[in-house]
């Protein structure tokens, strides 16, 4: 039978592998689910096969006796998808526009296109070495999603994606623009406190978007950009997410502090001075 180099086996009941892998294209059936009950207890994870080309015996003993070897890939919080691809493609030797497209491929989409950002969480992932970059999209956008349907279920009681979303975008501009996680609550009330007044956010972190994720914000880009990323011309938040997000930044973005600031400024200890009007904003700032 024809296999993938590396074969990803979630964990479960032989039932639930075999049903796994008729779905990724893997020529299995029930009857081989008794041939691996007699070849033993199936791993979990990522399996290395050694060749793409086995017996159907083979590649069934292979999924109780095989493992692969991994290596660590890291998405830190606010990095964006652009920069990611060309940080996994050098590590693990791949291309980087493959994997683009393979994101493409598998990202969810709303009626204008795809969610580039927000969509794989900050995370360390395990990943095999050997992996093709479809195999590798497709584990970390549906592991993510596995996540962002869990999270959402956890804080809200429910999974809407379009819901969902707008707290994963507000939690990336939170995420680009807070000094640590304490002051991540205190940035959401900012965020939400402008959005109920229809002040436009003005906020740098949102232009730090894409390829432009470590680019400094100047007066002639914020001129410049007319994208809804640019919270100086456009009111409301971005169409969609900056960069990727933690758990923490989430959390702040539904359940934001109390308060009524206004206004931050970064302070000469790197963290940020609130304020609740613009005069005290200014004194900060002169600061």
């Amino acid at each position: 039978m024809q296999s993938s180099l590396v074969v990803f086996i979630p964990q479960g009941g032989v039932n639930e592998i075999i049903t796994h892998l008729n779905k990724n294209h893997f020529d299995v059936g029930k009857f081989d689910a008794i041939l691996i009950y007699f070849f033993g207890k199936p791993q979990s994870g990522w399996l290395d096969m050694k060749q793409t080309r086995l017996s159907k015996g083979d590649f069934l003993y292979k999924l109780t006796s095989a493992k692969a070897a991994l290596v660590d890939i890291k998405l830190i919080p606010g990095e964006t998808l652009y920069f990611f691809v060309r940080i996994v493609a050098e590590l693990l030797g791949l291309d980087a526009n493959k994997l683009t497209q393979a994101y493409y491929k598998y990202a969810p989409k709303d009626n204008e296109g795809v969610i580039l950002d927000g969509v794989i969480l900050a995370n360390t992932y395990k990943i095999p070495k050997g992996i093709k970059e479809e195999h590798l999209m497709y584990y970390l956008v549906n592991t993510s999603l596995k996540m962002h349907r869990s999270w959402s279920v956890k804080l809200l009681g429910e999974y809407d994606k379009k819901q969902w979303f707008r707290y994963v975008t507000i939690a990336s501009i939170i995420q680009k623009e807070s000094a640590n996680i304490e002051e991540m609550p205190l940035v959401s009330a900012v965020i939400h406190n402008r959005l109920k007044l229809k002040m436009p956010l003005q906020m740098d972190g949102s232009l730090n978007y894409g390829m432009y994720s470590h680019t400094k914000i100047t007066p002639k880009m914020i001129q410049n950009d007319t994208t809804t990323y640019n919270t100086y011309k456009y009111s409301g938040i971005p169409k969609y997410p900056v960069g990727s997000v933690s758990f923490d930044a989430i959390r702040a973005a539904i359940f934001p502090a109390n308060v009524d600031y206004l206004y931050f400024v970064r302070n000469k200890n790197g963290v940020h001075s609130f304020s609740k009007t613009y005069k005290e904003h200014i004194n900060n700032f002169d600061k």
